[in-house]
């Protein structure tokens, strides 16, 4: 196999726990920022923005900056922008998402007068903007939604995720969404662009094999399954495509690499 020139990373779950940082994972790319190898942080999170993220990193030691982040929300705001510079947006979301398609020179508008509807975890969510998404999608309105996660890890358990809010608008509409983040493959090619590596180069590291791990096998990219959150070892050996590489911890890996 070609050699490993960067790293793609999940972070809830291989980067850390909630609020406790997952220590070989920040030591590992703490390593990678000091020698100069690209690395890039691939979350389905499209509430935060890529500062917001860094923050939360560089909180638990990791020496990282908002470049080094990719959000979902960013990967809808590219691909939109691909598709219909200047577009209308209905925007159901938060910050991390309204900046992202802000950024992107889109008119981000409260009426369901639109081009897209674009929906990410809303934790303000009301029947109101549920409703007024129906309207612009029946009116003719491009579908996206940022993640199809069904639900979120917090420090009170599994909470409903942006996947459980965008089935309403899919259910009502009878219209299914455009999703743009993991497992889905469109985050590869503008994390690729963003640390300038070919798909030969780099390895996707993750926990969750759902998302993170058949990310990067939809995507054509090597994986490496981390057993430090969603999915242990024994379930990830039962699926039919195996990640191509499988630690404990990025600790392990480190010592592989070296040995």
């Amino acid at each position: 196999m070609e050699p490993i020139k960067g790293y793609l990373f999940d972070l809830d779950g291989t980067m850390y726990a909630g609020t406790e940082p997952v220590q070989a994972a920040v030591e590992f790319v703490n390593e990678l920022e000091a020698t100069g190898v690209p690395y890039l942080f691939v979350t389905n999170n499209a509430s935060m923005t890529q500062q917001q993220i860094a923050d939360k990193l560089i909180s638990m030691g990791a020496n990282v900056k908002a470049e080094n982040v990719l959000t979902s929300a960013m990967a809808t705001a590219f691909y939109i922008e691909k598709m219909s510079p200047g577009a209308t947006v209905y925007m159901i979301g938060e910050d991390g998402l309204r900046l992202a398609l802000e950024s992107r020179g889109f008119h981000v508008t409260d009426e369901p007068k639109a081009d897209y509807v674009v929906i990410g975890l809303d934790r303000h969510i009301t029947y109101e903007k549920l409703a007024r998404g129906a309207i612009a999608i029946r009116s003719g309105a491009r579908f996206i939604s940022t993640n199809g996660d069904i639900a979120i890890p917090t420090e009170r358990g599994f909470l409903p995720g942006n996947g459980s809010l965008t089935s309403v608008l899919t259910v009502t509409t009878e219209k299914e969404p455009f999703f743009i983040g993991k497992p889905e493959p469109v985050m590869i090619d503008i994390a690729l662009d963003m640390i300038g590596l070919t798909k030969e180069d780099v390895v996707m590291v993750g926990d969750n094999y759902h998302t993170d791990i058949l990310f990067g096998i939809n995507g054509g990219i090597r994986t490496l399954h981390v057993n430090s959150g969603v999915h242990g070892p024994a379930f990830v050996q039962e699926q039919e495509k195996l990640p191509t590489y499988m630690v404990e911890s990025l600790d392990e890996w480190k010592h592989e690499k070296k040995g």
